[in-house]
């Protein structure tokens, strides 16, 4: 790439998903979802590490990637939701850097943890006898640090290419929040081995992530069916789970970007889903077809509320005056 004779852009310019200001309102209480959503992670969270019932593998693996959704749509919803209220919607060159890596090192890092859950079931249904011993909880703290660190990876050199683009200007992207597909666009230089990079790095690891996750279930649904019936439904529901998240994830990921920088119809659209949206309902799947983290939930429930209610009956009776001075 040549660097002689361009301007060095400290910000860029995003329009958003729509430049129309009532559509913007319909979007931004759309948005509110994300708010309302957001306290359902971390309560699956708390309910597996508070109840001792809930110490397997795929409860860990489970508060895990609830965990990483919720850091993966912490990195473009509170920006979005500021240029609701702004009519000069900028990000600083540093933030779109930032924003371009934590986007692709937490995706990377989910589709890995799916991967890892694929596994776990995997010796779950196929190698029972043995599962205590190949997914014991020093096997999946190393999986979930390899899930991290393989994330790590895959967004560190998106970042690197990424720095490295020459960007003479103009400084207008056409999307709510920065990626690579839009920087390439404004590059003032041949780009071509950049973009073959990052289409290797990008859309070939998600296919190949959807590809070996479609593989594994569809093996564990065939063997199921050698499988008793009460064992049978229980995996199957679990295994139904996994796969619509797998679909809810991947399918979006692919069609953005499963081609090399080709622009897509809905491309914001499917974007907003994908960074907002899905990923806050990935939990919730596996929560609403499971019976044990349900009854753990209304245990929870019933335990903050007895605790309130004994609270409230004792400061009414002057007992909790004490204990607030102490």
């Amino acid at each position: 790439m040549e660097h002689e004779n361009y301007t060095v852009v400290t910000e860029f310019v995003l329009l958003g998903l729509s430049q129309n200001h009532k559509v913007q309102m319909i979007l931004f209480f759309f948005l509110l979802f994300y708010t309302i959503i957001l306290p359902g992670n971390i309560l699956i969270i708390l309910t597996i590490q508070g109840d001792s019932q809930l110490g397997s593998p795929m409860y860990f693996f489970l508060a895990n990637l609830a965990f990483l959704d919720i850091c993966y749509c912490s990195v473009t919803p509170p920006k979005m939701l500021a240029d609701f209220f702004s009519h000069h919607k900028t990000i600083s060159y540093s933030a779109c850097m930032a924003q371009l890596f934590f986007l692709h090192f937490l995706g990377a890092a989910e589709a890995f943890l799916l991967l890892v859950m694929a596994y776990d079931r995997y010796v779950a249904i196929c190698k029972p006898l043995h599962y205590t011993r190949l997914v014991n909880r020093g096997v999946c703290c190393v999986l979930v640090g390899a899930t991290w660190g393989g994330g790590f990876i895959h967004g560190i050199i998106l970042f690197t290419l990424s720095i490295h683009l020459p960007l003479c200007g103009p400084n207008i992207l056409d999307n709510f929040f920065c990626d690579v597909h839009q920087l390439v666009k404004l590059a003032c230089a041949n780009t071509y081995i950049v973009e073959l990079l990052m289409f290797l790095n990008n859309g070939v690891v998600i296919v190949m992530c959807f590809t070996l996750l479609l593989i594994s279930y569809t093996v564990l649904l065939l063997k199921l069916r050698t499988q008793t019936s009460k064992a049978k439904n229980k995996a199957a529901s679990t295994c139904v789970s996994h796969i619509i998240v797998v679909f809810v994830m991947c399918g979006p990921a692919m069609y953005i970007y499963g081609l090399p920088f080709q622009a897509v119809p809905m491309e914001k659209v499917v974007a907003l889903f994908h960074t907002v949206i899905f990923p806050l309902t990935n939990p919730m799947i596996y929560t609403l077809r499971n019976k044990e983290v349900k009854g753990s939930m209304w245990k929870l429930f019933q335990l903050q509320l007895s605790i309130g209610f004994s609270c409230l009956h004792s400061c009414r009776s002057r007992q909790c005056l004490p204990v607030v001075l102490k």
